[in-house]
Order: structure tokens, then C-alpha cells, then sequence
């Protein structure tokens, strides 16, 4: 059993914390790791996080009742069923709710103002779908036009052993994005970004989009992921939406 027994909704809220990073951390630092761990001819798998920050993808445990409540189940099965950006926010939905079956499970016997303050607490940071969605006010790296000392993500990866990750000399046939054009042709889709620097294009796939904040999260063939502010790559003509 768990030798962790709070005493205080702030406890409480510190083992929150460090799950929903780790959660945050699957979904969006490591999403490549993820989507491989999460392969659809494997059993019924789970996303776990601990209070360290730590996330693991694993079968669910097998005393009955559990030590914690447990995570959605079978996540795996729905990966290649559904959009990638859509499996992944469904993904963030159930992760939100198993951290807040988690926090309230150790403060059941909490009182109810204590269990209010502790949801006041949660409630102060963003979801993890908020995180994944950009519509939390909080993003992951952030990649644009005019930050010209930092190369993108998928430039400075240049150690993984695939064509895709490759940057491109040309854009590929699709469609150059313009300055005030609709983002629609973004959703869950193919592009390309031109890192002027080396003069070449690198590969991505478009995770989720945020058209009211007008960025877009990422992810390269490198396996990155970056959260693009949309205008001045659009601007500069840097942004190619690849033919289907």
C-alpha cells in the first residue's frame, strides 16, 4: 500500500501537481514516446503518472479493489482508430478525470471545507486538456518566424535515422498558407515549415489547432513537439499545408 497519507488539502494538491506534469509530459514533451508505448495489438493499457513527474504506460493493476482508482483503460485500442490529435485530447479528458478521482480519493475523509479548498487549489491550474488544446494560457516550446537565434525543433534534431526528419530543399506540392487566410486547412493536417537559416522545409503533422489564439501544436517527424505562433510564419510564406 501506499505510504503516502496526506493531511492537508496542500499535500494533496502537491501530489496532483506532479501527476498532472507527468501527464503534461506524455501528452506533449514525450508524445512520440507515448504513441508508441500505446501500440494497438498489446493488451488493455493504461497511462500512469506518480507525484514525482514520472509517467508510464502499463497494464492495470491486478488486486481488487486497486491501491488508487484507475486510469481509463484500453487507450491503446483507439489509437490508430481515430485522428491523432483527437485521440490525444480524448486521452487528456480521462487522464483529468482519473488525477481528480486520485486527489479526491485521498482527501475523502477530509471536511468539506477542506475538500473545497483543495478543488480551489486544483482549480487554479490549467487541465491537461487546456494544456494539450493551448487553451489553458499555458504552452510548451514555442517556436516562431521571428525567435531567428533558435532553430526549430525538428533542425536541430538531426540524429534520428529518417527520411521523413529530413529537411527538404522544397516544399512539396500543397498549398503555401497567406497572410488573414482561414486556419481551417490546418486541422489534423500535413505540413511543412521553412527554417530560412539552412533554407530548407521540415515535415510535421498539426496535433491541435487554436484558432482564436492562432497557434498550433506540432508534431515533427523527429518525434518534437512544439507549439507554433501562427501569424508571422504565415506572413513570411513559411508555412506549406501539404496536398492529401
Amino acid at each position: 500500500m501506499s505510504e503516502f497519507s496526506p493531511r492537508t488539502p496542500e499535500e494533496v494538491f502537491q501530489n496532483f501537481k506532479g501527476r498532472q506534469a507527468g501527464i503534461n509530459k506524455a501528452l506533449n514533451d514525450d508524445v512520440a514516446m507515448f504513441f508508441a508505448s500505446c501500440d494497438p495489438d498489446r493488451e488493455n493499457l493504461s497511462l500512469y503518472s506518480n507525484a514525482d513527474g514520472s509517467w508510464v504506460v502499463s497494464l492495470p493493476a491486478e488486486e481488487v479493489p486497486p491501491e488508487l482508482p484507475e486510469p481509463a483503460l484500453g487507450i491503446n485500442f483507439a489509437r490508430d482508430g481515430m485522428k491523432r490529435g483527437d485521440w490525444l485530447a480524448l486521452v487528456a479528458v480521462h487522464s483529468d478525470a482519473w488525477l481528480m478521482a486520485v486527489a479526491f480519493y485521498y482527501s475523502a475523509k477530509f471536511t468539506a471545507d477542506q475538500r473545497k479548498k483543495l478543488f480551489d487549489l486544483i482549480n487554479t491550474l490549467p487541465t491537461t486538456y487546456e494544456v494539450l488544446s493551448g487553451k489553458g494560457g499555458k504552452k510548451m516550446k514555442v517556436a516562431t518566424a521571428a525567435n531567428n537565434n533558435k532553430r526549430p525543433a525538428a533542425a536541430m534534431n538531426n540524429t534520428i535515422n529518417n527520411d521523413d526528419a529530413a529537411g527538404l530543399k522544397k516544399p512539396s506540392p500543397g498549398v503555401i498558407i497567406k497572410q488573414d487566410a482561414p486556419l481551417d486547412s490546418l486541422v489534423d493536417a500535413k505540413i511543412e515549415l521553412y527554417w530560412p537559416d539552412d533554407g530548407l522545409w521540415y515535415k510535421a503533422e498539426v496535433l491541435s489547432l487554436n484558432a482564436r489564439a492562432r497557434n498550433a501544436k506540432v508534431l515533427y517527424a523527429t518525434g518534437d513537439v512544439e507549439t507554433l505562433e501562427l501569424d508571422e510564419i504565415i506572413n513570411e510564406g513559411h508555412l506549406n499545408v501539404c496536398s492529401k
